[in-house]
């Protein structure tokens, strides 16, 4: 059954993608969208593979995406580190607990499109404010997620280390933080799409660059080739960066989980 493990995020990828492009289709056909505004899965393939200016649209794409890549993944990695020191702290201090996490309930409850013209405001246009803004879209559902695992250590063992003196970070790296690996890869992949959908909003709102810029100028200028091939890129890498965390969880969490 261990040799199996890494399998199955493999054959889930599969199947999310065969199910995305099966109801792409079908939805199309269903609601018999305008073939002026729509393309098909095959309309993008043909647009990227076998069109006159094949080459150019996907030096185009790849360019657009590349940049949202790195907005995504600057704004993932900031969002889950400080999404896991935030939770420690919440477990090890009980009065941090008690004075930021009404906080960050209140901040989690105001709409991301709000709060963008104010973080570009005072983060400025460029890459500090997509980190942020894509950030904090990570940052809550990961805080809770963390915290939830942290406080699942074994008690026992917790009170344990501290009868032998263990100081609380000493805890938290060999109790806790062990404790909350599925947590952590949990939020990990959730993270991952949120963290697209941040980046490209703040392409779209405040940096003016990378696909999700590029979507907003497509649906203006009509150019619907480009913006169903840029939905569909940014799908195909969410699925594939979601089972990629999906198949690391699935040979790393049996070392912290079994017996």
């Amino acid at each position: 059954m261990t040799g199996r493990r890494p399998l199955r995020p493999l054959l889930g990828g599969l199947v999310v993608l065969g199910t995305v492009v099966g109801l792409w289709q079908v939805l199309l056909s269903v609601f018999a969208v305008d073939p002026f505004l729509a393309r098909t899965p095959a309309d993008v393939w043909r647009y990227l593979t076998t069109a006159p200016d094949a080459a150019a649209h996907r030096e185009r794409l790849a360019a657009g995406l590349g940049h949202t890549l790195a907005d995504a993944a600057l704004g993932f990695g900031c969002g889950l580190t400080s999404a896991v020191g935030v939770a420690l702290l919440f477990v090890l201090v009980r009065p941090v607990r008690q004075a930021l996490l009404p906080i960050a309930v209140l901040l989690r409850s105001v709409p991301l499109v709000a709060m963008t013209p104010l973080l570009t405001l005072v983060f400025g246009r460029g890459l500090l404010a997509t980190a942020v803004i894509a950030g904090l879209v990570v940052f809550f559902p990961a805080l809770v997620t963390i915290t939830h695992g942290l406080r699942t250590a074994a008690r026992h063992t917790v009170e344990l280390c501290r009868a032998y003196g263990a100081g609380g970070w000493t805890i938290a790296r060999a109790v806790l933080l062990p404790a909350a690996v599925p947590a952590i890869f949990a939020s990990a992949r959730i993270g991952v799409p949120a963290a697209l959908i941040g980046a490209t909003l703040a392409e779209w709102l405040a940096t003016g660059r990378g696909l999700g810029y590029e979507m907003l100028q497509d649906a203006t200028t009509f150019d619907y080739d480009h913006l169903w091939a840029a939905v569909a890129a940014l799908t195909l890498v969410s699925v594939l960066v979601y089972n990629g965390f999906a198949l690391v969880e699935s040979m790393v969490t049996p070392r912290f989980t079994d017996g």
